[in-house]
């Protein structure tokens, strides 16, 4: 009998040629082992690939069998055929057509005839074959009737969906292990296999329609070109219209290719493969991401099968079940636990949710949870929940608002978590308590590893972290919460950083506390909750120490959260760390508008020095001898605002050629007034109106729209008028505005009808423009009616708490002319984790290269040898990696893609002459969350770097190999002389510099470096994979010249978020810590990605403090939200202090502003003291402790003292 090689990725394939009596030889390409039976397939008649991916997956050993002259045939692994594979068989084409059709059907029996085929047809053996033949698309598994259950309940049905390869090779032992879990769990498991869900048949689709979720172990069914359906593609072509409506929700149980052990021993828990085909592109079907129940053991033979974990089934199960089960549980028995976050754990910071008005948000959500029936407690709610009944109006404050004030204050009043506020009669009547005995069973169940890593950091259970002992002596865990009928509201617990700050120093991977183990394991087991909605990004349980994916029973977020569905009101522009929710904590996401947005405008200062300029202007042309007067005029104002400290000039006016000046004047204060700040706060399902659906489309409008794949077709509305971003006057932009504002307005008084767009333009403008013409018209026709919608955030919310489905969507920035990611209120997913980065993104980050090397070679007349990133998931998704491009560029490297999946496939370096300048050294370092979601990047980028440091190339143009020789002829190990990319230790997130920060438990640079070495001085690359390097970080780090950080969207700045300080600061610190010298630190800006620029880092922080932090307009509309507005103006400031703490970025002045408009403005003052207190008083240490550690190096006296008085009335007030 002639032997036939099968090398197959599909292990069903080889365990049904086993099965089949045929002599097969077989392998699996996609396992190294496979390489072992070279001299086999060297000596076969005929050698069969069949192979998931395209022609760049295929292995250099098919190139030295094609060169043999054996003949191939090569087939794609998917049932469609894959034309650019087949192309590359060497037999006709017909034959290779029939071998898919038998592999494509599967089974003993057709791969005995495929054998015969081959045999017959090419080799003329005249053994005799039979056609394919066609198993059933799809069919159900023989069950054991379910029993009912005793109470009662009914038993939903939960479907487990598999491949039908499995069942022809017999492969279904793990799919009856899940139903028999999910039968345990309470649900009626119902084994479910079929060829494909792409395409899926009607009786397939109209039998699914009777089950109450599905748990799916297939390949995503809408595509399979991912990479063209996210943000600015056309995701609509990604087709599950079907599996939508079945409105059911679909998790996906991840069946790994790893064996259990590999799992195990992994901090990854998933691989590259598994994490993109099993964990990312199904989230482009709206799939749920559950965890690791079924693992690849191999047999005697080599072949692998499926064996499932009975205590990670049993997770899916109960997961699966539950979801099922809320469309059988009516809204007036479903118990709801409402968390809000609260970091750091102040009473200032309850509801940290960014963009979003969390408390009045929340008092929405409740309302409508009344309003479909929800149990809130008597009266409604009234009585239990303050905000939910009638309050006395408070003047000047919207109803709503003085509803959320009532609420956070009574969260407060109910406990808090704030130890300095904390007393011993809130613990003694806290109404959620956990008694010892009822904790210590909970704890018992959990892994020995997880039990004794948290009795090692946080002694034996309960602890004595919220613990009350007043009742009784064995102690009782208290929680903030308010309970009221079948709803409970809660503050997040803490991390545990502030209640045990040495570990800052030495333990990123700190395990959760038993309070905070405690309270979730409350929720599910003791109140008895049938889902958890999360309001607002982001909490602290998706980023608890654990594997990266697929959890197991002792990784944080699983042994928290257990199995209780989680629904997650988010951000729309933030897809990584929604993402992350999803992937580490099964969370259904609703995602949600960004806040309203505003032009910053003009204010104070800033308008009185516009207004000399026009006058200069106006004397300068018409009148020169008053010239002079106006000159000192414009000198004297510019120093009273300290904006000649933002331009770097000296203290005489003489040194500089005045007309020169102006410019520079007019250019900084065009860069203040024209950037995008946040007019408001986001409330969930507030969709915007008038003014402020007006300026949000202008907003939308500034930039190019990126729609249906083309990124060609209609420009920003600005720049068809004629504004040239970052070139254009003051005037001139103002000009601009006011005819694009004029436009909008007009399109807003039509009702935005799209037909009298072109009369319009004619109306304004005074004769056509076609662009104009398709920018408005794309506003009347896509971006309003897509904002109108944003009022199904909530009701989406309560539709996935009734067990429906949320639909999928793209995510990112709408202000990046990504206006696909709306309408909110959907299940967001991210990016083709292959496809990073994108041919845009590339060409992006190499304009961010240039412009960075341009600006270097501007302040120091050289290129720098080596430049230091930080490089983040989020930013990653949401510009399809404009940092990994920019990187790449340093480097000279461009990628490789596949021109029909868009896929990165290889790189290829730049020739000297094609690149016109050295190659620059980069360091990267990694964020927690790239690093889980982006380990392809992690293998391109070390590629990348081993690629330049292998080229043959003279040093003094090729740094990267100039400086991996140095480091070789050091230590002598030429793996660790190429190492780039640092990151978190495995297990953990983070940056630890806003942990040390807030503890006050540091002194100097020194300490923070130790930090920022401590947490991210873990090696990533190939073979790496988080490994101790904290020597070869520091000699990277000594290296760089420019430390910088990008930013990618005008919805959120510098100032907005503690890991800009952490991440950006924290590698100024630890690089002027190593070599005693302050590098540059430059932040690139790719808002606009067809105008990229880079400013220094001082210059970023001036020109936001100036366009938002001070600006009345943002103050103003802070205060429109009570505590929330309040808690936003503190947050900033402590963010400021986290800057000037690493990069001492804050000159007097700014503290000087700060301290008189947040806290001795009297309007502002009064406004804390009534809506947050606490944000005040922490306003004030903050200052304070500016100045104690000489940060603020000369504060007034007089300011100093007028601030310790508000300070002492306020804790009065708070202490009564």
């Amino acid at each position: 009998m002639p032997r036939i090689a099968l090398l197959s990725t599909s292990d069903t394939d080889l365990l049904s040629a086993r099965a089949s009596g045929a002599d097969f030889v077989w392998a699996n390409p996609a396992r190294p082992t496979h390489q072992d039976l070279g001299a086999a397939l060297e000596g076969a008649d005929i050698v069969v690939a069949r192979i998931l991916g395209g022609p760049q997956d295929l292995c250099s050993g098919f190139r030295r069998i094609a060169a043999t002259g054996t003949r191939m045939v090569v087939l794609g692994g998917e049932q469609a055929p894959n034309a650019a594979l087949m192309e590359l068989s060497t037999v006709p084409a017909g034959v290779v057509a029939e071998a898919h059709r038998y592999l494509a059907q599967g089974g003993p029996d057709n791969l005995r005839n495929l054998h015969a085929f081959l045999s017959d047809t090419l080799l003329l053996t005249g053994e005799g074959f039979e056609p394919p033949a066609e198993l059933p698309t799809w069919g159900v598994l023989d069950r054991p009737e379910v029993p009912a259950r005793e109470d009662g309940a009914p038993r939903p049905r939960v479907g487990v969906l598999f491949y039908r390869a499995q069942q022809a090779a017999g492969n279904t032992a793990y799919a009856h292990a899940l139903c028999d879990a999910i039968d345990e769990a309470g649900g009626v498991g119902v084994p479910i296999h079929a060829a494909s869900l792409r395409d899926a048949p009607d009786d397939l689709i109209a039998h699914l329609g009777t089950l109450d979720a599905l748990v799916a172990t297939v390949l995503a069914a809408g595509g399979t070109k991912p990479a063209t359906a996210s943000a600015g593609e056309d995701d609509e072509a990604w087709d599950v219209r079907a599996l939508a409506e079945l409105d059911i929700p679909i998790l996906q149980g991840l069946c790994l290719t790893w064996s259990r052990a590999e799992w195990e021993e992994s901090d990854d828990g998933m691989s590259p493969l598994d994490v993109a085909t099993q964990v990312a592109v199904p989230e482009f079907d709206g799939r749920l991401i559950t965890v690791a129940f079924s693992f690849k053991e191999t047999d005697a033979d080599g072949l692998p099968h499926y064996v499932a974990d009975p205590e990670r089934c049993a997770r899916v199960a109960r997961i699966a079940v539950n979801h099922a089960r809320l469309r059988h549980t009516p809204p007036e028995q479903r118990k709801v636990a409402v968390v809000l976050s609260a970091y750091p754990t102040k009473h200032s910071r309850i509801g940290n949710a960014v963009g979003l008005d969390t408390p009045v948000s929340t008092v929405r959500l409740l309302r409508a949870m009344r309003d479909a029936g929800y149990d809130l407690g008597p009266n409604g709610g009234a009585d239990g929940i303050p905000g939910l009944g009638d309050l006395a109006p408070v003047e000047g404050e919207a109803a709503d608002t003085t509803a959320g004030n009532a609420l956070i204050h009574a969260l407060i009043a109910a406990g808090g978590q704030d130890p300095e506020w904390l007393t011993q009669e809130q613990v003694s009547e806290a109404q959620v308590r956990i008694p010892a005995s009822t904790y210590a069973a909970w704890f018992a169940a959990l892994p020995a590893d997880l039990r004794e890593a948290m009795t090692e950091h946080w002694g034996e259970a309960p602890g004595e972290l919220f613990v009350d002992r007043s009742r009784d002596p064995e102690g009782e865990i208290v929680c903030a919460a308010i309970q009221s009928g079948n709803v409970v509201l809660l503050v997040q617990p803490p991390r545990g950083f502030g209640e045990n700050p040495i570990a800052i120093y030495h333990d990123p991977d700190l395990p959760l506390t038993h309070h905070y183990l405690a309270t979730y394991r409350w929720i599910e087991e003791e109140f008895g909750a049938h889902a958890i909605v999360h309001v607002g990004k982001h909490g602290n349980l998706e980023w608890l120490p654990g594997k990266n994916l697929a959890m197991s029973a002792s990784c944080g977020p699983d042994a928290a959260l257990g199995s209780l569905p989680l629904i997650y009101p988010f951000l729309v522009n933030d897809p990584g760390e929604g993402t992350q929710a999803k992937r580490r904590a099964h969370a259904t996401i609703v995602d949600h508008l960004v806040p309203p947005m505003a032009r910053a405008e003009s204010y104070g200062d800033i308008a009185r020095l516009e207004q000399l300029l026009d006058e200069y202007g106006n004397v300068s042309a018409m009148d020169p001898a008053k010239a002079p007067a106006l000159q000192g005029e414009i000198w004297t104002l510019l120093r009273a605002a300290k904006m000649d400290q933002d331009l770097g000039l000296t203290e005489n006016p003489d040194d500089y050629a005045f007309d020169e000046l102006v410019g520079q004047i007019d250019y900084h204060l065009c860069a203040i007034k024209d950037v995008q700040i946040r007019d408001g706060l986001h409330v969930l399902s507030e969709a915007p109106t008038s003014d402020g659906l007006v300026n949000l489309v202008l907003a939308i409008l500034r930039a190019g729209q990126v729609f249906g794949g083309r990124s060609d077709g209609i420009p920003g509305l600005r720049t068809a008028l004629g504004h040239v971003e970052h070139e254009s006057s003051s005037a001139e932009t103002d000009r601009f505005e006011a005819t694009a504002r004029a436009l909008v307005t007009r399109c807003a008084d039509s009702d935005w009808d799209a037909a009298a767009v072109d009369r319009i333009v004619v109306d304004v403008l005074g004769a056509a423009n076609p662009g104009v013409s398709a920018s408005l018209t794309f506003a009347c026709r896509e971006v309003v009616p897509r904002l109108r919608e944003t009022t199904r955030e909530i009701p989406m919310v309560l539709h996935a708490l009734d067990g429906g489905y949320v639909p999928a969507g793209p995510s990112g920035s709408p202000l990046r002319g990504l206006v696909n990611v709306l309408p909110t209120g959907r299940n967001f997913y991210s990016v083709d984790p292959k496809a990073i980065p994108s041919r845009l993104a590339y060409q992006t980050g190499a304009a961010m290269a240039e412009s960075l090397l341009a600006r270097y070679r501007e302040e120091t007349g050289e290129l720098p040898q080596s430049v230091g990133l930080s490089v983040w998931g989020t930013s990653a998704m949401r510009t399809s990696g404009d940092d990994i491009g920019e990187v790449l560029a340093l480097l000279g490297v461009m990628p490789i893609w596949d021109e029909q999946s868009r896929r990165v496939v290889g790189l290829e370096p730049l020739s000297l002459e094609e690149l016109g300048r050295p190659r620059i050294d980069v360091t990267v370092r990694i964020s927690g969350f790239f690093r889980d979601a982006f380990p392809h990047v992690i293998a391109l980028l070390d590629d990348a770097v081993a690629l330049v440091a292998g080229l043959d190339e003279p040093d003094e143009l090729n740094f990267v190999r100039a400086h991996a020789r140095a480091d070789e002829a050091v230590h002598g190990d030429e793996r660790r002389s190429r190492t780039r990319i640092f990151g978190s230790k495995p297990g953990s997130y983070g940056a630890g510099i806003l942990q040390v920060v807030e503890s006050g438990n540091w002194r100097d640079d020194a300490d923070l470096a130790e930090v920022y070495t401590q947490w991210g001085g873990f090696a990533y690359g190939r073979g790496l994979d988080g490994i101790p390097a904290r020597e070869d970080m520091e000699r990277n780090y000594r290296r760089i010249q420019v430390a910088a950080k990008n930013i990618d969207n005008r919805e959120s700045d510098i100032l907005d978020s503690d890991d800009y300080f952490q991440y950006h600061g924290g590698m100024v610190a630890t690089v002027r810590a190593l070599t005693g010298a302050e590098p540059k630190a430059f932040v690139g800006d790719s808002t606009s990605p067809d105008a990229v620029r880079t400013r220094t880092l001082q210059e970023e922080t001036n020109r936001i403090f100036r366009a938002r932090v001070v600006n009345p307009r943002w103050i103003t509309a802070m205060q429109r939200h009570g505590y929330k507005g309040a808690f936003e103006l503190a947050a900033t400031v402590d963010y400021l202090f986290g800057f000037d703490a690493t990069a001492g970025v804050i000159p007097d002045w700014m503290y000087e502003k700060l301290a008189q408009e947040y806290v001795l403005d009297e309007t502002n003052q009064a406004f804390m003291r009534h809506a947050n207190p606490w944000a005040l008083r922490g306003i004030v240490e903050k200052l304070a402790e500016a100045a104690e550690r000489g940060l603020w190096e000369h504060p007034d006296p007089a300011l100093m003292a007028a601030m310790q008085q508000v300070y002492l009335e306020v804790e009065g007030e708070l202490e009564e």
